[in-house]
């Protein structure tokens, strides 16, 4: 078994806030993606690579509410941030066997595109977002290939987190082939995530 970065994921309170964020933090401006009608969210997307790009995300307002919780807590009013990261692997349940955080897998679809993921309990984040979600598409090409060429690639991704050695464990147990580096919170920080992105402007923190 093995997995890959897949995408990171930017929720916001509305899509222009969070793509108003991108720009903001990047120099570049995220493309129109699609509705996920199973969640009442929506999206905008941001190449980073082949198969890598990021996911701005937020709660649909022209949709109707799902009977259960929005994935990546978007029921929660919270500023634009990078919230969580999704690795992609080729046998979805044999990878989220190794922790109950990963939640359950569900089906899903935006347009023409199908895939399986885990969804934690109520609509959460595994360990605050710094471990992944897990994913599996079901359809060809990978989105990023999809995606507008927007001049920038992930240069590196960290996380800080209290549990950190479990969570460098739970990596391993996935077999995450990509580079990911994790260290434990300096003294009062929250759990978090911060990407590094080479743009056309330059190395830019997310």
């Amino acid at each position: 078994m093995s997995s890959r970065l897949d995408h990171l994921v930017v929720t916001a309170p509305t899509l222009a806030a969070g793509v108003a964020y991108v720009r903001e933090a990047l120099g570049v401006t995220a493309q129109a993606g699609g509705k996920h009608p199973r969640m009442g969210t929506h999206n905008c997307l941001l190449k980073l690579g082949p198969a890598v790009y990021l996911e701005v995300i937020a709660v649909d307002p022209e949709a109707a509410a799902p009977d259960h919780p929005r994935w990546f807590h978007l029921d929660r009013e919270q500023p634009p941030r990078l919230a969580a990261w999704v690795a992609r692997t080729g046998d979805i349940r044999a990878a989220a066997a190794h922790s109950a955080a990963f939640g359950a897998i569900e089906p899903m679809e935006r347009g023409p595109l199908r895939w399986e993921i885990t969804l934690p309990p109520q609509g959460g984040l595994p360990f605050d977002g710094v471990a992944p979600i897990l994913i599996q598409w079901q359809t060809e090409p990978h989105p990023a290939a999809l995606l507008l060429d927007s001049g920038c690639t992930l240069a590196g991704l960290h996380g800080f987190h209290p549990q950190a050695p479990a969570i460098a464990s739970l990596l391993r147990a996935i077999g995450f082939q990509d580079a990911f580096t994790l260290s434990l919170p300096p003294g009062g920080q929250a759990p978090g995530l911060v990407a590094r992105i080479a743009t056309p402007g330059g190395l830019r923190t997310l």
